[in-house]
């Protein structure tokens, strides 16, 4: 039977603005999205059982129809009418429940791969209403794209062009952060009220990584500082280390630094606590 083998790749927030919240039950944002080269490799194969089945070595993947991965395959299964069953094999390099979208990032990686796989012939506007329907992240993992502006819940996906690579290290810590429990912290006549993402555009744009650093900012951060006040200390070490700016990215854990160049972030990294293990040197993808 045919299979087909996709890439999934994280993404880190450079600016993540909450503007109050919606009637849905979500927040509205404004966020600037940069896809990273930390990447989880999945294989779809065709079967003849007709049924979904999820393969992954992480114990903290589901494998059943609580994974968006299921649930993008199942979708589209159902709407072509499709009778062969799906293995899905997951290679997890991405954390889990981290801030840096890997579910999101997985689930499209499916949407596009399928559509290969499958030939359903669907064009980028209609991948990009199946993505929307499976989560607010998923939807920027359609476009090919370095950088973006979400919008909504996220999901409004403007491309931005930008001449930046831009190198970081992250440090996750070992504890899960679910979104929604972050979200439930936070205060919203607290949040920072400017226009965060409009003063960081202009540096992104001409690839000024030195006032792009100054620009960062997460206006969840202190709902997460207020669930693990403890990684406060990381951010500083961070800072202490060398790097330029340092952010959480989405809801957490996950936080980055903005650095120099490759080099500057392996610098970096031998000075970090060896009690960090999930240590990561990515780039711009």
């Amino acid at each position: 039977m045919p299979h087909l083998t996709v890439h999934s790749s994280a993404k880190v927030n450079l600016c993540l603005d909450v503007l109050g919240a919606r009637p849905d039950g979500y927040h509205e944002l404004r966020t600037v999205f940069e896809r990273i080269s930390l990447a989880d490799t999945i294989t779809l194969k065709s079967v003849k059982t007709g049924k979904i089945t999820i393969h992954c070595s992480h114990p903290h993947v589901p494998k059943g129809p609580k994974n968006l991965v299921y649930k993008a395959a199942l979708m589209l299964k159902q709407d072509f009418s499709i009778s062969a069953g799906l293995d899905i094999n997951i290679i997890k390099n991405i954390p889990v429940a981290a801030g840096l979208a890997g579910g999101s990032s997985n689930a499209a990686a499916v949407l596009s791969g399928l559509n290969r796989l499958w030939r359903l012939g669907l064009g980028q506007k209609e991948l990009v209403n199946y993505a929307s329907c499976l989560g607010s992240d998923v939807a920027f993992f359609v476009y090919d794209v370095s950088f973006a502006l979400g919008t909504g819940r996220g999901e409004i996906i403007t491309p931005l062009k930008s001449p930046a690579k831009l190198w970081h290290l992250i440090v996750t810590p070992k504890v899960k952060m679910y979104t929604r429990e972050v979200f439930a912290r936070l205060k919203l006549k607290l949040t920072n009220k400017k226009d965060n993402v409009n003063i960081l555009l202009p540096f992104l744009r001409k690839g000024d990584v030195c006032r792009l650093a100054g620009a960062l900012s997460n206006d969840l951060e202190p709902a997460i500082l207020s669930l693990r006040p403890d990684f406060a200390y990381l951010k500083e070490k961070l800072l202490d280390a060398g790097a330029l700016s340092v952010c959480f990215s989405g809801s957490g854990p996950s936080i980055y630094g903005l650095v120099r160049s490759q080099q500057h972030a392996f610098d970096l990294r031998a000075r970090m606590d060896k009690r960090f293990a999930q240590v990561f040197v990515v780039s711009t993808l």
